[in-house]
């Protein structure tokens, strides 16, 4: 009997240890960031349009269609866009510069978030410069691109 308690103690300490990570591990995943939509090439156009106001997004999961960061009202035609840019830090270290009444041309891809259509900007150009926000295959650049998986 002596014998079974030895092994029992390292063997319960063992359990316990693993009955912790997992609950730990469960923990974080309910906590993780929600996703946001996915860029959809084969939704993607060019739209030329002014900037009616440029809003500043603080937060994941927070604003317009769950999308933080920086986003653009823009009339293109008879239609107002909701353009979603990217992270705010992200724009700022590119020295992104818009503002309401800039003429601007976006690349992007049309999705819908919760039942209405959302653009998210791959490039954007104001007045000859040109601004990229996602690589060619529409992974965001502040996630390194190509790189991310």
């Amino acid at each position: 009997m002596f014998g079974i308690r030895r092994l029992s103690l390292p063997v319960l300490a063992a359990a316990g240890l693993a009955l912790g990570l997992a609950a730990t591990v469960s923990a974080q995943s309910s906590t993780e960031r929600p996703r946001g939509p996915r860029y959809d090439l084969t939704t993607e156009a060019t739209v030329t349009g002014v900037i009616q106001a440029v809003e500043l997004v603080e937060g994941p999961g927070r604003g317009r269609r769950g999308l933080g960061g920086t986003h653009l009202r823009m009339a293109s035609g008879p239609d107002t866009l909701e353009v979603h840019l990217g992270p705010t830090a992200f724009l700022k270290t590119l020295k992104v510069e818009l503002a309401a009444g800039d003429v601007v041309e976006v690349v992007g891809s049309r999705v819908t978030v919760d039942g209405a259509p959302v653009w998210l900007a791959r490039t954007v150009t104001k007045n000859g410069q040109a601004w990229t926000l996602r690589d060619s295959a529409g992974l965001p650049m502040w996630r390194g691109g190509r790189t991310r998986r």
